[in-house]
């Protein structure tokens, strides 16, 4: 009888989306009218592209901050890398490749690192790139004053020391085996120290970088304009303007692209790849993204000072069911922090939902009457994954209540430690420590769950200081088997990152941080 009880829920849920097609605008759109799936010609589509010169792109929100050093967005990132250049870049494999750094080495005892940069650079207001530059960015990220949220990231540096006009030195305080990692991303793009000076706090309205765009204009929730920089270091973009606009609804997204009003978007509702797979005007990418999505459990309120019950609630959910019904085969079901794309995704296979063993569990937590408050983000895909949970629950005599909450409200529950349960992600880095120290480490920045645990203490440092990737692997391995255990966050999955674009958009490198590189892109 169990089992069909969970055919018939699965079954319920899949008309429930299909009846809800028509329903209104979320920022992950789940519900796309299926007037909106009219397929152009290859023809049409092609000649939308001629005399373009400008890379108009779609994305999931307006973009808060324009100042790399100010940002705490994941969304901001996709406007960066147009105007900023980093010191390390990533590639499709993930690997470390010089930008504005074309060489670096580490000293054997892993506390000094020696940067070779790039020469003939300038940011786009004429300032020269060079090692005191370098040096200059590096403080502001460390001003205590400036309260940067890259300080976190950047703040073994003891002492950064100009060696020359292209050579810099960078004295850490002990040994931290991902530092160069962190430099692909927001702590190692180089903004202007002129425009830093002469602007103050308005850099961020009127951001100067080193990247194949500058800056020309914004309009805040409307677009944002960029113009191909003449005096770029490497090959200038084939493409000579980027305009890039906010639409929080996807249905709106996918309608513009499918019209010819975008050329690309960085990110599509679940519900329309196979639609946009089928369209023979666009072009639909698919990766393995970095980041992971679940749930953080307060380890300190009833019932989550109770490992037996956190214990069956991550053996309750069925996180197949939930990839294959919300997401429509988007994700892949999640064990830990690291994803299927890391190094240190861990070896031991997803465990099926086993709901006698989680009835156990909760027998044996001495509790009754287990109950608690999900709090979740006002969108169709996370109501109903919500509503699935609250399902499977229920079969093991656990009451788990669903309550929306508009994000930015979210993220101060969690800073306050004002909730039971949130439903809330991580959208990856490269390096796993990236996605595993400041959640879990005790009385780390982002460690909502309050969780302590000295092991995993241990191994975190350790994992630090250790250069050596096998041996991190095992060490992040035995990371993930206590997680599991001890389930303070209930991982759920992993998204996979798509890039959906018209099909005379060329030369687009998909990586798996999710990042739109417009520098490689042209039309064709």
């Amino acid at each position: 009888m169990r089992k069909l009880f969970l055919f018939a829920l699965l079954l319920a849920f899949s008309f429930l989306m299909v009846a809800c097609s028509s329903a209104s605008s979320s920022t992950d759109g789940n519900d796309a009218s299926e007037g909106d799936s009219d397929n152009q010609s290859e023809d049409s589509s092609s000649s939308n592209s001629e005399s373009k010169d400008t890379l108009v792109i779609g994305l999931d929100d307006d973009p808060p901050q324009l100042d790399p050093h100010r940002s705490s967005a994941a969304v901001d990132r996709q406007t960066f890398q147009s105007l900023y250049n980093k010191l390390i870049d990533i590639n499709e494999n993930l690997e470390l490749e010089p930008e504005l750094a074309t060489d670096w080495n580490i000293s054997d005892d892993g506390l000094t690192y020696t940067l070779t940069l790039q020469e003939g650079v300038t940011f786009h207001d004429g300032t020269d790139f060079n090692a005191e530059a370098v040096k200059f960015n590096f403080e502001r990220m460390l001003d205590p004053d400036f309260a940067s949220p890259r300080a976190s990231e950047v703040n073994l540096i003891e002492e950064v020391n100009v060696l020359g006009d292209y050579e810099v030195e960078i004295v850490l305080s002990e040994p931290f085996a991902p530092f160069l990692s962190v430099l692909t991303d927001r702590a190692g793009m180089m903004v202007s120290p002129t425009a830093v000076e002469e602007l103050g706090d308005d850099f961020a309205n009127q951001p100067v970088g080193t990247g194949p765009y500058e800056f020309v204009e914004r309009v805040a929730q409307s677009k944002i304009e960029l113009t191909r920089y003449e005096g770029y270091w490497r090959e200038k973009p084939a493409i000579a303007n980027v305009e890039i606009r906010p639409f929080p609804d996807a249905n709106v997204r996918v309608t513009n692209l499918v019209s010819g009003e975008l050329d690309l978007l960085n990110k599509i509702a679940f519900k329309d790849i196979e639609k946009l797979k089928e369209d023979p005007s666009i072009t639909l990418l698919e990766k393995d993204a970095l980041g992971y999505q679940g749930i953080h459990l307060n380890t300190e309120v009833e019932p989550f000072t109770n490992k037996n019950i956190r214990q069956a609630i991550n053996l309750a959910i069925d996180r197949e069911a939930i990839t294959r019904v919300v997401f429509h085969g988007g994700a892949v079901p999640a064990v830990s922090a690291f994803a299927p794309s890391s190094w240190a995704a861990p070896d031991f296979e997803q465990p099926n939902a086993d709901v006698e063993a989680a009835k156990a569990l909760v027998e044996e937590s001495g509790l009754t009457d287990v109950s608690f408050t999900l709090k979740i983000n006002p969108k169709p895909e996370e109501e109903q994954m919500a509503q699935m949970m609250q399902a499977m629950l229920s079969e093991v005599g656990i009451t788990m209540e669903i309550e929306m909450v508009e994000f930015g409200t979210m993220l101060d529950q969690l800073s306050t430690g004002d909730f039971e349960a949130v439903r809330l992600g991580w959208s990856g880095r490269t390096d796993p420590d990236g996605n595993a120290y400041r959640f879990f480490y005790t009385d780390a920045p982002n460690n909502y769950t309050n969780y302590s645990n000295p092991e995993v203490d241990g191994l975190l440092d350790e994992a630090r200081t250790v250069s050596v990737q096998e041996e991190r692997k095992a060490m992040y391995d035995q990371l993930s088997e206590i997680l599991w255990d001890d389930a303070p966050y209930i991982f759920l999955y992993h998204e996979r990152d798509y890039k959906a674009m018209k099909n005379y958009v060329k030369g687009f490198e998909h990586v798996a941080d999710t990042m739109v590189r417009t520098e490689s892109v042209y039309f064709e």
